[in-house]
């Protein structure tokens, strides 16, 4: 099944990009074409998107602040049947009734340059300054830090947890290479260990290295090599106590989510 799908903003349309992503992945089998149309903030503006809706029919989904921006989309959609969606509109509503407050209609309001984008842009220069083990002696510095064997996802968890806020260091485990005592006397990070099964482990590497049109038959791919490797890093995550999670099964979001999770406990905790 053919679909488009209209997606219209006043501001970026990052918003409307994930729900309409959320929405879609629980269907199967349909083609979706996507119409993107971010900062629509004019009558003009509107009128030619109208044009390509009627020309291409399909589901539109809008975030739109402005009242009569808003009407003349809804009576437009209205006239060539199409629906016409505001997700927003129902969380709006519901905040504005618990707080006895009327929304602001500014567009991409949550955009605006607070404190709490200025946290993340450094949160995410120190995650990328403090990759693979870098820099030891600034992980006192660090709100988490990943350890794990190569490939446990460590690196594309770190940067996910950046853009989160979370100022993060990640460090491979290696049997022939001890980590450095820095790791073992840190105080304000929380030190989480990655691990997964040896079979994933082993699929992960090898394909990379063929990736890299490297040889796919090394140590590093060699499945009791990896099984010690993995053995190895839970006996030391176990050894210092530090909590562990399997990433066998899990998404980086996922993962990110079980690790922020852990921040609040130990927060909540102290």
């Amino acid at each position: 099944m053919r679909l488009h799908l209209h997606l219209l903003s006043d501001s970026t349309g990052e918003t409307l990009e994930t729900i309409a992503k959320a929405a879609l992945a629980q269907y199967d089998d349909v083609e979706t074409i996507r119409h993107f149309w971010p900062m629509v903030r004019s009558e003009a503006h509107l009128q030619r998107i109208l044009h390509e809706i009627a020309q291409n029919p399909g589901l539109v989904l809008f975030t739109l602040v402005n009242t009569e921006t808003r009407r003349t989309l809804e009576e437009q959609c209205r006239a060539l049947g199409l629906p016409a969606v505001a997700p927003l509109d129902a969380v709006t509503d519901s905040l504005s009734a618990l707080l006895g407050q009327t929304a602001k209609a500014r567009p991409g309001r949550q955009h605006m340059l607070d404190a709490a984008y200025f946290a993340r842009v450094d949160a995410i220069q120190y995650t990328i300054a403090h990759d693979d083990g870098i820099a030891p002696e600034d992980w006192e510095e660090a709100d988490i830090v990943l350890a794990g064997v190569s490939r446990s996802s460590k690196t594309p968890t770190s940067i996910y947890l950046a853009n989160r806020g979370y100022k993060t260091a990640n460090i491979p485990i290696v049997i022939e290479v001890p980590p450095p005592p820095a790791l073992f006397g840190l105080k304000r990070p929380l030190v989480v260990g990655l691990t997964t099964s040896t079979e994933r482990l082993v699929q992960v590497r090898r394909n990379r290295l063929l990736s890299l049109n490297q040889a796919p038959e090394t140590a590093y791919v060699d499945q009791e090599s990896v099984a010690r490797e993995v053995a190895y890093a839970r006996r030391l995550f176990t050894d210092n106590g530090w909590p562990v999670i399997d990433v066998t099964r899990r998404s980086i979001e996922e993962t990110a989510a079980a690790i922020i999770a852990l921040c609040q406990e130990r927060r909540a905790g102290a």
